[in-house]
């Protein structure tokens, strides 16, 4: 008799867990991670993603920390303010048009020698005690190109000079945010803030209803920032609900 009728075992996905490590968000805490390798089963990234899992190259993975809880996965909805549902704040919209001389353009997901200079300049400038801070140009050409799903480069140029950029991967639901690096002597615009509008826009054009964030943490400051955007979603239990603060 099969006891396990109710499972499929074709195609399974091989999990690892990590190594416990220091936590790089909340002091005193230790982080573990669920992760498989993506490019096995690359057909099965979007129910990964709406599980909650993120990607790095060719990996997703998932926090499963003991005893703590902490980071949520966050999605936005698709907009700008003026077209679907995201609603902009006072400052939000002071972004937009402080950034409406930017052109925006989808590139492949290669490596490019201006895109690197500002990702040193930026990690220099914004982590440089961070975990990314020791990444040279082969580590970055990875974390770029290095993806087995439909993966773009968005960059923004004023009258030809480069601004800022973000890695973005394509799901069937909504748009992820994988990466975003600025030019630093350009941090008066809110670049950051100004991408995740932007990409959330563009995921509107697209006719996507979401705007992947990776994790929200909220006694976290450099996580917490992703409840400004506004109606938001986080997992909890396996279910995505309204975040509220």
């Amino acid at each position: 008799m099969n006891q396990f009728r109710n499972l499929i075992f074709s195609d399974p996905i091989e999990f690892q867990i990590t190594r416990p490590s220091s936590c790089p968000y909340l002091d005193g805490r230790t982080e573990q991670r669920l992760a498989t390798d993506l490019s096995r089963h690359p057909q099965k990234h979007d129910v990964l993603a709406k599980a909650g899992f993120r990607r790095v190259e060719n990996w997703v993975y998932k926090p499963v920390c003991k005893g703590c809880q902490e980071c949520l996965p966050i999605r936005v909805a698709a907009g700008n303010g003026k077209d679907g549902a995201l609603k902009l704040s006072r400052n939000q919209k002071r972004v937009l048009a402080r950034n409406n001389d930017l052109e925006r353009v989808i590139l492949p997901n290669f490596s490019r020698d201006d895109h690197y200079e500002m990702f040193r300049n930026y990690l220099s400038s914004r982590h440089a005690d961070g975990q990314m801070a020791d990444m040279d140009e082969d580590s970055y050409e990875a974390m770029i190109t290095s993806s087995p799903i439909d993966t773009v480069l968005v960059e923004y140029r004023a009258k030809g000079r480069l601004i800022c950029a973000i890695l973005v991967d394509l799901q069937q639901d909504g748009l992820s945010a994988v990466y975003s690096f600025f030019d630093p002597a350009e941090t008066h615009r809110s670049p950051g803030t100004f991408m995740v509008l932007d990409c959330a826009a563009l995921a509107y054009e697209m006719g996507l209803s979401y705007l992947y964030l990776g994790y929200y943490i909220a006694a976290s400051q450099k996580m917490s920032y992703k409840a400004r955007f506004s109606p938001a979603e986080v997992l909890v239990a396996g279910r995505w609900t309204q975040l509220t603060i």
